[in-house]
């Protein structure tokens, strides 16, 4: 009874905010979001009130170590102990550089700059005997010209400088003198600045200070040998930050109305596994980096009980008194995120088997829930370049766009109250354990000109623009399209390859079976007897796969299908005087059935794949593309099968994928002699009877600029396409030659690589097409500016990169890519038909609620839209790939688990679109689409041998009139009686 009176207490009397471990409500929250629409980027604006804001710390940046008065910090003393390379003692030399500073945050258009103060300028021995009235003067200008450039203030007391004589005579922060110190160091402040200050952080990152100043020894003052020291300094920094607090509270407050936090930082954290026990990790691990100083100012004044189940008497303890005076001790969640501490500054140890993650927007959700909706001011957030990288920062700039975007969604769609964003830093500096290795400024700085010049950086740009908008806002080419494409539009669907069975299933079994009519209907096999072999011909519907893939295909809804012809199979030596006749036989049958069922065959003569080359044996053997008879070889197989086929296909693909990166500059010359002579081949002795049309298919993603505006990366991502694209396209559909930028680019690295046409050659392959096709599945990014060798390709210089806001399944989902392509296929070759031969997404094969390529299609389809009705395409067709996960595993709208076909949910959105032939105004009336003929399968006839047409048509005629004169005259006997 007592116990039950204790517990019924205890739930009473503990107030409701708390909420012990609300934040590992965030993983799965997240996990039931709807997938991928939630990770699409959100076009969307911040609050009006919204904090831009910029940041420095003042030993990276203001150098004049010794100058005016000022003492040693910890970093002047750590930076010349052990195997330092480098030091802060000039930094970016902001001292003697306020103008030039200003002038970059006037740039920018922030509405705050966030900066620390250097506590050794102002009180260079630590205490107020020791006042320097200089120093102190330099942040009353800094101010001064903030406020002149309508600029606010976010003042940082303590950004990890300790003056040093308090660190050489009573251990630093090891001391719990400090906390009275440090107190009045800040009344100092609030007395002499506070006017002009409305926000104060009062400690940044007590979590480095603590762990890695007095644990590991990573920064300064560099101490490691107590594992227990660092929970005695994180006490006395939180007492420290709580007496400010007060004092503020009591004494300045009322007249200067600031507000006043303490900065802390986290990494963010996933779950290796699913099970609770990992979300229990993954709570624990921010708990020991976040929740040790969080949980005392914003929830019960007391470290984490995950903390102190874990450290026990390790931990030290707060009284109850102390309790009180912590708790409660910040105006706002002042939160870092960033490079300073996700993946350089947490060990495994703290991550307690789990993975760490760059996620801001889960963090703060975390935050928001586990500390009852603080308001939180993203204090510092960014990433960082190598140190020889100039003003082209592409890659900090995305980061800057994922952490901007990430905050957004926190505010948009889960209703957290972020209030400000601070993009860290303003300029390049010292970068602590890191020394110059890396450089985070959003201006350049150049550390080898005696007035440390500034520049700004393509983030600078970037970071500008987002202010200017106030986010990132809707623009009309961001909006989903309206409207249908042209009645005769061929929508399809491909495949690498199809399914082929050589020996017809319809009359392979020779069992004999009883039918149980009377009972259950089932067949029963009679062991020991078979019937006798049928003498028969085979006829197409024996087939019983080309019945399944046909009926398969007929169900996407599409009226095309795109499949690849293997040559090696078809012509095993090579010699088309002997083909594979079973086999040849087969796809006449599946062309025919396809007509059959309203569906035109679009068939490719040869796949280009990296894994074998296809070719029959002989050439296989004997230099592949490199021999010379290699092309004359394909166009007598070409010839093969428009004879074989012709009747069926009129629509053909010669080489598809040809213009691989793998392949040779020699063998794609060959490979385009190889194209151009089928191309001839049915152009003079097949179209005039079959009237089909050949072209090749080109692999074609988007490569984009990183930097759009900027010219250095403009060239790069041209370059790019010609080597990729005009390399195949422009001798065919333009000037019969390889890309002048692909010839002069090679000129100019002393290459001989690239063969060179005759005139007879040139004449040969300008020219051969009847449409341009392209295969489309993603796109890059390019930059001049080389950032990681593994994703760079040094002969063309460019770097390849990706967006971080895009989706990714492996590859990135960018639909407008698509749209730009199908542009740049207009500018550089008119209007010049266009089919998309090819588009889909890699997604597990297990996910048959396919989401993310239900996304794909709709979102990709429409880009297609906007580039026919709005830009002028002439974009006749449109080819999802692919039918199958079992030809082409990850890629299928068909799914399959053993031997049962599943039909995936992007299937019947793909169907929808076709159904709607696009994307109708809503209202709009129905697309009035004339009808097309059925496919007369045997008209054919009547074109090729007319006699023969015609003794079809009487021998016709007559057996109908027989047939009715027997059936009059046998009813005319039946009267008589």
């Amino acid at each position: 009874m007592n116990a039950l009176l204790a517990l019924f207490t205890f739930l009473t009397l503990t107030p409701a905010a708390a909420k012990p471990n609300a934040g590992l409500k965030t993983w799965g929250r997240f996990s039931k979001l709807p997938y991928p629409g939630d990770k699409a980027f959100l076009y969307d604006t911040f609050p009006g009130d919204f904090i831009w804001a910029v940041g420095t710390a003042a030993y990276q940046v203001e150098g004049a170590f010794e100058k005016d008065g000022k003492g040693l910090s910890i970093w002047d003393t750590f930076t010349r102990g052990g195997n330092r390379m480098a030091t802060g003692d000039v930094g970016s030399d902001s001292y003697h550089n306020i103008h030039a500073d200003v002038r970059a945050i006037r740039q920018l258009g922030v509405s705050h700059y966030r900066f620390s103060l250097s506590w050794s300028r102002i009180f260079p021995n630590g205490t107020r005997g020791s006042y320097n009235e200089i120093g102190t003067n330099y942040y009353r200008t800094l101010l001064k010209r903030l406020k002149e450039n309508r600029v606010e203030p976010v003042v940082t007391l303590y950004h990890w400088d300790l003056p040093d004589h308090l660190q050489q005579t009573l251990g630093g922060w090891s001391n719990p003198e400090l906390v009275g110190i440090f107190k009045d160091y800040a009344d100092f402040c609030f007395q002499t600045f506070g006017d002009d200050v409305k926000y104060w952080i009062t400690i940044d990152n007590p979590f480095v200070v603590a762990r890695h100043g007095y644990g590991t020894g990573v920064v300064a003052p560099g101490i490691k040998n107590d594992p227990d020291l660092p929970f005695r300094v994180g006490h006395n920094l939180l007492k420290a930050h709580a007496a400010a607090w007060h004092l503020y509270d009591r004494h300045y407050r009322p007249r200067q109305q600031g507000k006043l936090s303490m900065a802390l930082a986290s990494h963010w954290i996933k779950p290796s596994r699913t099970r609770l026990e990992s979300l229990r990790e993954c709570q624990c691990s921010l708990d020991h980096v976040l929740g040790w100083f969080a949980r005392p100012l914003f929830t019960d004044g007391d470290y984490p009980p995950c903390m102190k189940a874990r450290l026990g008497s390790r931990l030290p303890t707060f009284t109850r008194e102390e309790r009180e005076q912590v708790k409660g001790t910040a105006d706002f969640f002042a939160l870092s995120h960033g490079a300073a501490l996700s993946f350089q500054l947490i060990n495994d140890s703290l991550k307690f088997g789990q993975q760490e993650d760059l996620d801001l927007r889960m963090l703060l959700y975390w935050v928001n829930i586990e500390y009852d909706k603080p308001p939180i001011f993203v204090v510092q957030s960014g990433w960082y370049v190598l140190g020889n990288t100039k003003t082209e920062d592409p890659k900090h700039m995305y980061y800057l766009k994922r952490f901007i975007a990430e905050a957004l969604k926190s505010i948009v769609i889960d209703g957290v109250n972020v209030i400000g964003y601070t993009a860290w830093s303003l300029i390049d500096g010292f970068e602590w354990h890191r020394e110059y290795g890396i450089r985070r400024g959003l201006y350049y700085v150049d550390f080898n000109t005696p007035d440390m010049k500034r520049e700004p950086k393509t983030s600078a740009t970037f970071y500008r623009n987002v202010i200017q908008r106030n986010g990132f806002p809707e623009l009309p080419e961001n909006r989903p399209a309206q409207g249908v494409f042209p009645c005769d539009f061929a929508w399809g669907v491909s495949a690498n390859s199809i399914q082929v069975e050589t020996i017809p299933s319809q009359f392979a079994d020779p069992s004999v079976y009883l039918w149980n009519i009377s009972n259950n209907g089932a067949l029963m096999k009679l062991e020991g007897l078979s019937a006798p072999p049928l003498r028969r011909t085979t006829h197409c519907a024996d087939y019983a796969s080309i019945r399944q893939q046909v009926d398969d295909i007929r169900q996407v809804g599409v009226n095309h299908f795109h499949f690849s012809l293997n040559w090696s199979a078809l012509v095993p030596m090579g010699d088309v005087a002997h083909p594979n006749t079973t086999l040849l036989g087969y796809y006449h049958c599946f062309t025919r059935q396809l007509l059959q069922a309203n569906v035109t065959p679009v068939v490719t003569l040869w796949h280009h794949t990296r894994q074998r080359s296809s070719l029959p044996a002989p050439l296989d053997t004997a230099n592949k593309w490199l021999n010379r008879a290699t092309p004359k070889a394909f166009a007598d197989y070409a010839r093969l099968c428009y004879r074989e086929l012709g009747a069926h296909v009129k629509m053909w693909i010669t080489l598809n994928e040809p213009n691989d990166e793998m392949v040779s500059y020699q063998e794609g010359h060959q490979m385009l002699r190889a194209h151009a002579l089928a191309w001839h081949a049915y152009d003079l002795e097949f179209r005039h009877a079959q009237g089909g049309q050949v072209s090749l298919a080109l692999h074609m993603d988007w490569v984009e600029p990183a930097f759009s505006f900027s010219r250095e990366d403009v060239e790069p991502a041209k370059r790019v396409l010609d080597f990729r694209v005009g390399w195949f396209a422009e001798p065919i559909f333009g000037s019969g030659d390889y890309p002048l930028g692909m010839r002069s680019w090679l000129r100019q690295l002393n290459s001989l690589d690239l063969p060179v046409f005759n005139e007879k050659d040139r004449q040969l392959v300008k020219g051969t097409y009847d449409f341009f096709a392209i295969s489309h599945f993603s796109t890059k990014l390019v930059t001049h500016a080389k950032e990681d060798s593994y994703t760079y390709t040094a002969m063309l210089e460019v770097q390849h990169m990706i967006d971080t806001t895009w989706i990714m399944s492996p590859r990135p989902v960018v639909p407008w890519g698509l749209r730009k392509a199908l542009n740049w296929v207009k500018e550089h070759y008119c209007d010049v038909p266009v089919y998309v031969m090819a588009n889909g997404v890699q997604e597990d094969p297990a996910r048959f609620k396919d989401s993310l390529r239900v996304y794909y299609l709709y979102n990709y389809i429409n880009e297609a839209l906007k580039a026919y009705t709005l830009d002028g395409v002439n974009l006749k067709g449109y080819f999802a790939y692919a039918l199958s996960d079992q030809r082409d595993p990850g890629f299928g709208l068909y799914g399959q688990v053993h031997e049962e076909v599943i039909v995936k949910a992007s299937l019947s959105n793909y169907h929808n679109i076709i159904q709607h032939n696009g994307f109708p105004i809503l209202g709009a009336a129905p697309q009035q689409c004339p009808s097309f003929p059925q496919p007369c399968l045997g008209c054919h006839v009547l074109v090729k041998r007319p006699v023969v047409g015609f003794l079809t048509l009487v021998g016709s005629g007559v057996l109908i009139t027989l047939g009715l004169i027997i059936y009059y005259t046998a009813k005319r006997h039946k009267e008589c009686y």
